[in-house]
């Protein structure tokens, strides 16, 4: 089965614009954008290799990703409705992320034949004005569901760093904060990498009434070849059996093309097949789904994130493929369903094929 006979709930996209808002190539974008290739060169020369490294391809980073890229990737899929999930906004100070709401609040998403169905912004539970951003978040969009504080940081100082601390989850600091996110009835994104699978259940068991996602499967670093300085295949499986054991915990079956996994299309010059993406895929998508259930996974696409390696619409028909053994049902709960009660969105009968 390649078709779905419904409209997908992407809950897990980006949406940027470096020249226009905070963002960490603006200056570069701005002087250089009109020459791709010297401004590819400089890039390299001055971003750590980790980074770079986990990017893959820097071309899709430096140029804006908005609802018209968004769109012109899932077609001929029908998305109805989408989750933008905070970008690292650069401007940090004060009431600053605060920005990236307001922004993305007025995007237009209906020209494109989309909804935006949810914000989940960003916010750090160890800052002192913590309570006073999440208040601002929720003046700024009816949309705002909840955050997202990326915790991704790894021994190998060879993997890029998403976090400026090991050990995020299980700082005193931010789990003070993390009181006032629980007594909001707000949503939490959990990134971390799939070493770090133990601190996202020890979150998840103290603040057991929090709907909890962890995002990209823990992203398994290294998994289908060597990255950074000492990874190979990581081995977290039962991590991952004891973190479904939190029934507050739900699953984001997303970001299994970046780069930081070991995937190299792109240094192919291409992207993965269907056929390629299913047989690397399917392993990980099964112990998911053995684990959680299908009705605490959801499929995302994270977007553009993965695109050095994959199309996106090559994307869904390979998951279409590995999920359509669970059947009509599961297939519904996980590219639709799912995502709208996580993140309570509402649901409008559509019934479209293709």
């Amino acid at each position: 089965m390649t078709r779905l006979d419904f409209a997908i709930i992407d809950p897990h996209i980006h949406q940027w614009d470096p020249y226009h808002t905070p963002h960490s190539a603006a200056l570069l974008v701005k002087a250089l954008g009109k020459y791709p290739v010297v401004m590819d060169r400089v890039v390299r020369l001055v971003k750590p290799k980790p980074l770079l490294d986990s990017l893959g391809l820097t071309e899709y980073a430096l140029n804006p990703y908005l609802p018209e890229h968004y769109q012109a990737d899932t077609s001929p899929f029908s998305v109805e409705s989408v989750v933008h999930v905070e970008a690292n906004w650069h401007h940090h100070k004060g009431l600053g992320v605060v920005e990236e709401t307001d922004w993305i609040q007025q995007l237009d998403f209906k020209a494109q034949g989309l909804k935006l169905g949810a914000i989940v912004a960003t916010a750090d539970p160890r800052y002192r004005k913590f309570n006073d951003i999440l208040k601002a978040h929720q003046e700024a969009s009816p949309l705002f569901r909840g955050i997202r504080k990326m915790a991704a940081w790894h021994q190998d100082s060879g993997v890029y760093r998403w976090c400026d601390q090991a050990h995020l989850y299980q700082d005193k600091k931010f789990l003070k904060g993390f009181e006032q996110l629980a007594k909001l009835d707000l949503s939490f994104d959990a990134w971390g990498y799939s070493t770090q699978l133990a601190e996202i259940t020890s979150l998840a068991k103290q603040f057991p009434e929090t709907r909890i996602v962890v995002d990209h499967l823990a992203t398994p670093v290294g998994l289908f070849g060597a990255v950074g300085k000492k990874t190979g295949m990581t081995q977290s499986q039962q991590d991952i059996v004891v973190l479904a054991e939190q029934k507050n915990v739900h699953a984001k079956i997303s970001g299994l093309m970046m780069p930081v996994l070991g995937h190299t299309f792109y240094k192919q010059g291409r992207t993965a097949s269907i056929v390629e993406m299913v047989s690397l895929l399917t392993p990980m998508i099964q112990h998911a789904i053995s684990v959680f259930g299908t009705e605490r996974v959801m499929f995302a696409s994270n977007f553009p994130m993965d695109k050095p390696n994959t199309r996106l619409n090559d994307l869904i028909h390979a998951y279409i493929q590995m999920l359509s053994p669970y059947g009509d049902q599961a297939l519904h709960a996980i590219f639709r369903q799912n995502a709208a009660n996580f993140y309570q969105l509402p649901l409008e009968p559509s019934y479209e094929k293709f």
